[in-house]
């Protein structure tokens, strides 16, 4: 039961935090036609608050649920790997939208219209993909990769070769 209750969790948080950190981009779209004054400072007060109070906490509950679900599911598979590396990016791209709330709003701030479009269709290609990594659950080989991956220590014997005077 503890299982059900973590993707439920982990579910309601993944879609508050992927739908609000796809809003972002529009809200800061948004800046050049509030133009001064209290218009201005609403945006900004509203684009902030969503942000750090809705946004942000959802996606730590997100990842804080999703790692439980691993490790009480034991889900160690390639597929998995592949849905981390996109989740990484989604966590990259959210800090990104953190760093234009904030300079977005400075006097003189702008955020060009091109920018909405790109920044949504890039953040709904991330999204897809990692959709489209879970539901599909592709069978990915690991036989491209090299042996010294798969041996405890390996890296560093690997490394040994490369860096002069690391010892294996």
């Amino acid at each position: 039961m503890t299982v059900v209750w973590l993707k439920l969790l982990h579910v309601v948080s993944l879609a508050v935090w992927t739908g609000g950190i796809l809003m972002m981009p529009i809200l800061l779209g948004q800046r050049r036609k509030a133009g001064e004054g209290p218009s201005l400072h609403r945006l900004h007060l509203f684009t902030r608050f969503a942000y750090i109070t809705v946004i942000s906490p959802a996606a730590f509950v997100a990842i804080g649920s999703g790692t439980a679900l691993i490790l009480v599911q034991e889900l160690f598979v390639p597929w998995f790997a592949l849905k981390l590396f996109f989740v990484g990016l989604l966590v990259i791209l959210h800090v990104w939208v953190g760093l234009l709330v904030l300079s977005v709003f400075d006097e003189g701030g702008r955020f060009a219209g091109w920018r909405v479009y790109a920044s949504v269709g890039t953040l709904s290609g991330i999204m897809t993909a990692i959709f489209w990594v879970v539901l599909a659950k592709p069978d990915i080989s690991l036989d491209a990769l090299p042996a010294f991956v798969f041996q405890p220590g390996g890296l560093r014997s690997f490394a040994a070769d490369i860096i002069p005077g690391l010892t294996p």
